[in-house]
């Protein structure tokens, strides 16, 4: 059995040969006043790290992934430990950072992807959770659980039993789902990212329907389709764009499971959000890169060159195991998701141990 490329054992996969997709133009964080300030044109950001503070009896547990409901409230899910089994995975805040309150800890240990779904008059949270956990959920956005599932057997790629009898197990026939796209029916899309690294479809009753993608390096190949999103900006056909995370690439699929088109030149695009024209593209190693609507690169955000070459040559503890020498404002380390809120703000959640929210506020 193969074990998957995990984000533990990624450092590999990064190679200095990583291109650009064009030619954006080299960015410095710049003060103003007392405000840091990245990014360039009309896509300018004052950076507020660690934006979002927990009360003392909580902990960060590494910080995964985030979403904003329509009353601009974040959701932030951590993957927590497994021996904390009554601590929250789950932790909201204000339009002001304030925390609100805490829930999740059945997800405790595998925590994984967040997406706030409006239905109706009613907005829900879409939660994953991977490792021993195993299982995608639904629930209101005061934690109280619509539905939880598991994997989906009809499929036939899963070891038996992987949906009574989930184990802390990685490989093909192991479902180990990361996160959602919505479609327009009130179906959605859900990717097992680090199990049998495929997209599976669902119906808007929750019933599995079809899958496409299948491991590999190719065409309509993934290796660790870690994100997904709708793509449905102004004047495009409604497609679902795939963070091919492993393969350093993005991917457009119809929504009949056809590949449409590639997009090379990423290092480690893990997931993926929208705002008008924009497409974001949080890259784990380690910026954020902001796409037009033709799909070329108008910046990148937070980008350490320093940073990626002292990956390559010591390894991921450098930095992601605690805060301290060698985190450099206005610079992100592992950027494992991202989201804008309504006014073009954009939240980043990062991949490292002690946790960090980072709020980039629009200034242009």
């Amino acid at each position: 059995m193969t074990r998957p490329i995990s984000r533990r054992h990624f450092v590999s996969t990064v190679t200095t040969a990583a291109a650009v997709l064009a030619a954006p133009r080299v960015l410095t964080a710049q003060k103003s006043s007392d405000q840091l300030v990245i990014g360039a044109g009309a896509h300018r950001y004052e950076v507020l790290h660690n934006w979002a503070q927990l009360p003392a009896q909580y902990t960060w547990q590494t910080t995964h992934n985030v979403a904003v409901d329509r009353d601009n409230n974040l959701y932030v899910i951590h993957e927590g430990r497994e021996n904390l089994k009554d601590h929250p995975s789950i932790f909201v805040f204000d339009a002001q950072g304030k925390f609100i309150r805490a829930f999740g800890k059945q997800f405790q240990g595998g925590g994984h992807g967040i997406e706030v779904r409006t239905e109706g008059k009613e907005q829900f949270l879409w939660v994953t959770a991977y490792q021993q956990v195993k299982s995608f959920a639904k629930l209101t956005l005061k934690g109280e659980t619509v539905w939880q599932k598991y994997a989906p057997m009809d499929s036939g790629v899963y070891l038996k039993n992987e949906d009574t009898k989930p184990a802390k197990r990685w490989g093909r026939d192991a479902f180990m789902p990361t996160n959602y796209a919505f479609l327009p029916d009130g179906g959605f899309y859900l990717a097992d990212g680090y199990g049998a690294h495929r997209v599976h479809r669902y119906d808007k009753s929750g019933k599995w329907v079809s899958m496409f993608g299948e491991p590999g390096a190719g065409p309509a190949q993934f290796n660790t389709p870690h994100g997904l999103w709708m793509d449905d900006r102004p004047g495009r056909t409604p497609s679902v764009v795939v963070a091919d995370r492993a393969n350093k690439r993005l991917q457009w699929w119809s929504l009949e499971g056809k590949h449409i088109k590639t997009l090379d030149g990423f290092i480690l695009p893990a997931n993926l959000d929208s705002h008008k024209d924009t497409l974001l593209v949080p890259d784990l190693s380690a910026r954020i890169t902001l796409l037009d609507k033709d799909d070329k690169v108008i910046v990148h955000l937070g980008e350490d060159p320093e940073w990626r070459a002292a990956v390559l040559k010591d390894g991921m503890k450098l930095r992601r195991e605690e805060k301290g020498a060698g985190w450099v404002s206005g610079k992100f380390l592992h950027p494992h998701d991202a989201c804008f809120d309504a006014d073009g703000n954009i939240f980043v959640a990062e991949w490292v141990n002690t946790g960090r929210i980072t709020k980039l506020r629009k200034v242009s």
